[in-house]
């Protein structure tokens, strides 16, 4: 392993040395600061920062901020995934977009903290979601670029289990830090920064020996695109994400205020619930992500993970509708999180998998995870048409219309021919 200094160039684009078990802790430990820092606002400090900005009508400032601000992240993942792998530096190509995201992403959530209103706020989310997403596609091309193909499913559910278990973390914090804005926000930035350190200076961080292209505009237009037609099996990989992502987002995005209108809990009760429903999803997470990954590997097969853990989510959303108190909400949680540990330990060996151009893993990853970042486009938006149906506040219009979402995730992995 590489302390501060990249290891020598490297002709091949396919990694084929084992990693080690130090390699996969420090990279779990990144996507968990990563996760940590942008997601708990997603899940719960940003709702209680809108209810603090407008008690009225709290959704309506989740459905300006969070659409807005994640236009940072559609354009800047893929962006800065492509300006990683054409990086040439002492200090590698992957590492100084680690350290400068992260960094970043810490002074956007201070600024989160502390908008006074909906237009700040909406501005300081963007920096966010690009310093966020500038660290994220450096972290996932280093990956690409370290793990070979048979620790692939492993190495993903290492992603998957930090992932969840940064939510965890966050929604707890929620919990405790729930009377101190402030704190609930910059905390999670800090413990981001020196996650991501660890694994920014004991990993390698190699430099290819083929220069690339000379700079041009048509290289910019180029990054955002990957051929789906040419590149088939990757265009219905970045689809069956999307479509994932979004159903989650469809009830995520409104759990807290799902606990409140559908359920009648205080913002107190409610928030102490989502915490524990999160703990058992993360404890079940863990479950479906100890196994899948690594059968995954040995059985050689991805699709047949991919979607039939996106089928069982959308019923888990099903639940949901028929909801009358909180034991039902954390059965679903336990359904949803068996399903999404399955899909998070595979799904990311099936990316890579079926990437178009190996030698350029940060721009391609980079398109894929607009798939990630997309749907948080659409959810707020989408999620409060469909709670408009009929009287308002219509969760089982919400919950079916994502669970609906879900199951054509699933499907649409099924005509994958690259991967079994």
């Amino acid at each position: 392993m590489s302390t501060r200094l990249p290891a020598h160039p490297f002709t091949t684009a396919t990694p084929t040395n084992h990693v080690s078990n130090w390699y996969l802790t420090a990279l779990g430990l990144a996507q968990f600061g990563i996760y940590v820092a942008i997601l708990s606002p997603v899940y719960v400090s940003m709702q209680l920062k809108a209810q603090a900005l407008n008690p009225d009508d709290p959704a309506s400032v989740i459905a300006v901020a969070l659409p807005l601000g994640s236009l940072g992240a559609i354009f800047g993942n893929p962006l800065f995934g492509a300006l990683s792998d054409r990086t040439r530096t002492r200090w590698g190509r992957r590492r100084p977009w680690l350290l400068g995201g992260i960094l970043v992403l810490l002074g956007g959530l201070a600024m989160v903290a502390y908008s006074p209103n909906v237009g700040m706020l909406t501005v300081a989310w963007i920096i966010c979601q690009l310093g966020s997403n500038a660290a994220y596609s450096a972290m996932m091309a280093s990956w690409a670029d370290n793990v070979p193909e048979l620790q692939r499913g492993r190495a993903s559910s290492v992603i998957g289990l930090a992932q969840n278990l940064a939510v965890l973390a966050g929604t707890y914090a929620a919990v405790l830090l729930v009377e101190n804005l402030p704190l609930l926000f910059i905390l999670p930035g800090i413990l981001g920064v020196l996650c991501v350190l660890v694994y920014a200076f004991v990993t390698p961080d190699r430099i290819p020996e083929v220069r690339p292209k000379p700079f041009s505009w048509l290289t910019i237009v180029q990054t955002f695109w990957t051929n789906p037609i040419t590149h088939r099996d990757y265009g219905l990989a970045w689809w069956s994400r999307f479509l994932i992502i979004l159903a989650t987002f469809l009830f995520t995005t409104f759990r807290l205020f799902y606990m409140q209108d559908h359920l009648g809990m205080t913002a107190q009760r409610a928030t102490s619930a989502v915490a524990f429903g999160v703990l058992l999803y993360t404890i079940a997470l863990m479950i479906g992500t100890a196994f899948s990954g690594w059968l995954s590997d040995r059985l050689r097969r991805r699709k047949v993970f991919v979607g039939g853990s996106t089928l069982l989510f959308g019923v888990g959303l099903v639940v949901l509708v028929y909801a009358q108190d909180v034991t039902v909400f954390y059965v679903a949680e336990l359904i949803m999180g068996f399903a999404y540990g399955i899909y998070v330990a595979v799904d990311n060996a099936l990316v890579v998998d079926v990437l178009p151009d190996k030698d350029k893993p940060g721009k391609d990853l980079g398109v894929m995870n607009i798939a990630n970042s997309l749907p948080q486009s659409f959810a707020p938006a989408l999620g409060a048409l469909l709670l408009g149906v009929g009287a308002g506040d219509n969760y089982p219009v919400l919950l079916w219309g994502a669970g609906i979402v879900a199951l054509v995730g699933a499907l649409v992995v099924i005509p994958i021919r690259s991967v079994r």
